[in-house]
């Protein structure tokens, strides 16, 4: 043999050994799935049987766990994971809390997931149960949990799994904020996401892992910012934006993956009515050289697995006898969804505004606020019954009334506005008043034209406002409220407050009348 030919043979033997050094991985992933084990409506909300018989509905455990199923056959390596917020939703979490969640997520096999701020909204024990019954790993980097005895030593930042013989290190995110959000608890203090990433990666790298997933339930917009400011990071599986980036739908709100700094950035919505499904493949050195996937619509193409249906239904028993009285009637749809109740009026914020001011008008109220990221579903026409109330208000929440002055409104106003552009949930929806902001002006400038009862906001002034207790008590950035005079936290539900107004109104007719204007 000539050393032309050995040098080819060397050649050609060494090509193929970087050949089969790629790494391929199917990443399947969900996000935001807010316990809607049953199917839901086009507006993600309650289907009803003869709607899903019709073939009208999405989602649902039983169609999800089919999909997961077919497209982990479509694949010889494949992780699925979670981008956080399986909490809170419906009255499955109202009744059985992360029981339900986690019995559903080991039977589909997950293999790890982040904490969303929603699997706080019961404190830290809630969260506890729900991790001593799952059988995989959930993760939160930017926080410190050592001062919270429930989870400090047990809930970790990171993780590595060993697969297909190569080590995938995971992280995980939550938003830095969620102690706004949610009831961590005072134990708990959250830290800069993209610190926070960075520091385990190191960690990871240092190890010799060099392909690196973050579960991220930060939003869209964060999770573009740690892609940009961090080094290492391969994927980003997001969350609770309820982003959905696609390749062959008009209203995505991006491609998919989005690739950001080299890194894929992905999102399937929410509500378990996506399945994503990213194929990646990896190199020697542990970069990514080639991504490509969509997300999987989980429509009535895909049919329920019928153990999945039957374990639903027996666990629906329990709640069928609440959530099927019907309450009221819709003379057309309300529209709640969050694209719009968190960027202006809409018809769903006025009717539950109007309901919380109607109930305490006689105590000397004079303005009502809510805020939208309560606000989780729409009600389309016709009988409404109190478990689709329920879904649009999910978090047992009570009136709280209390007295502030004017220049506290205001500057709770300035709050609610403050991330329109990011559709933060403190967005505030009013009744009582009206007011016009201009998002292009800068954070704590938006403001203008406050009008209470027909009359010009006086700063000095004393104001009666209804609220929500967690609104009152701080959340969503309402700190301004917290030390409010004559506060009183333990009115009624505030579902049963806005289902008695509906009940009240006859077919009710949805509507706006400017009370919010966008300059």
């Amino acid at each position: 043999m000539s050393v032309r030919l050995l040098t080819s043979a060397a050649a050609l033997a060494l090509s193929a050994g970087v050949a089969s050094a790629d790494y391929s991985l199917t990443i399947l992933h969900t996000n935001d799935f807010h316990a809607r084990f049953e199917p839901i409506s086009k507006y993600d909300g309650p289907c009803s049987a003869e709607d899903d018989a019709a073939g009208e509905c999405f989602g649902s455990s039983a169609r999800l766990m089919t999909a997961i199923n077919e497209a982990k056959a479509r694949s010889n390596n494949w992780v699925l994971v979670d981008g956080g917020d399986q909490f809170q939703g419906s009255l499955f979490y109202t009744y059985y809390k992360g029981k339900l969640a986690a019995e559903m997520m080991n039977q589909m096999g997950y293999t790890a997931m982040t904490v969303g701020n929603h699997e706080f909204d019961d404190g830290p024990e809630v969260l506890r149960g729900f991790m001593d019954a799952i059988d995989f790993p959930i993760l939160m980097s930017n926080a410190d949990v050592s001062r919270e005895p429930l989870l400090a030593d047990v809930l970790q930042k990171s993780t590595v799994i060993e697969q297909n013989g190569e080590k995938i290190g995971l992280i995980g995110l939550t938003p830095q904020d969620t102690d706004e959000l949610a009831s961590p608890g005072p134990n708990i203090t959250f830290t800069d996401p993209s610190d926070a990433v960075q520091h385990e990666v190191d960690a990871l790298t240092g190890m010799g892992v060099n392909k690196i997933i973050v579960l991220s339930h930060s939003g869209y917009k964060v999770d573009q910012q740690v892609a940009e400011n961090t080094t290492g990071v391969d994927v980003i599986v997001g969350g609770h934006s309820n982003t959905l980036l696609a390749n062959d739908d008009d209203n995505a709100d991006g491609p998919y993956p989005t690739v950001v700094n080299g890194v894929q950035i992905v999102q399937a919505y929410a509500y378990g009515k996506y399945l994503g499904e990213l194929n990646v493949t990896f190199d020697d050195a542990g970069t990514v050289t080639e991504a490509s996937g969509n997300p999987i619509l989980v429509d009535a193409a895909i049919g329920a697995d019928e153990a999945v249906a039957a374990r639903i239904a027996e666990a629906a028993k329990p709640l069928d006898e609440i959530r099927n009285k019907v309450v009221a009637e819709a003379a057309e749809m309300i529209e709640g969804d969050r694209a719009v109740c968190r960027a202006m009026e809409c018809s769903m914020g006025n009717l539950i505004a109007d309901a919380m001011l109607a109930r305490v008008a006689d105590q000397g109220i004079d303005i009502a606020i809510a805020n939208s990221g309560g606000i989780r579903s729409s009600i389309d026409a016709g009988e409404v019954t109190m478990g689709e109330v329920l879904t649009v208000l999910p978090f047992q929440n009570t009136l709280s009334t209390f007295q502030v002055s004017g220049a506290t409104v205001m500057e709770a106003l300035e709050n609610g506005v403050s991330q329109v552009e990011e559709g933060a949930g403190r967005f505030p929806q009013v009744a009582g008043m009206s007011f016009a902001f201009d998002a292009a002006a800068p954070a704590g400038e938006r403001i203008s034209d406050v009008m209470v009862g027909g009359q010009p906001l006086e700063m000095d002034k004393t104001y009666g406002l209804v609220s929500n207790n967690y609104v009152r008590n701080g959340g969503d950035g309402y700190a301004m409220f917290v030390d409010a005079e004559n506060a009183y936290d333990y009115g009624p539900d505030l579902a049963d407050v806005t289902a008695e107004y509906l009940a009240e109104q006859g077919p009710y007719a949805p509507y706006t009348d400017g009370r919010i204007t966008a300059k």
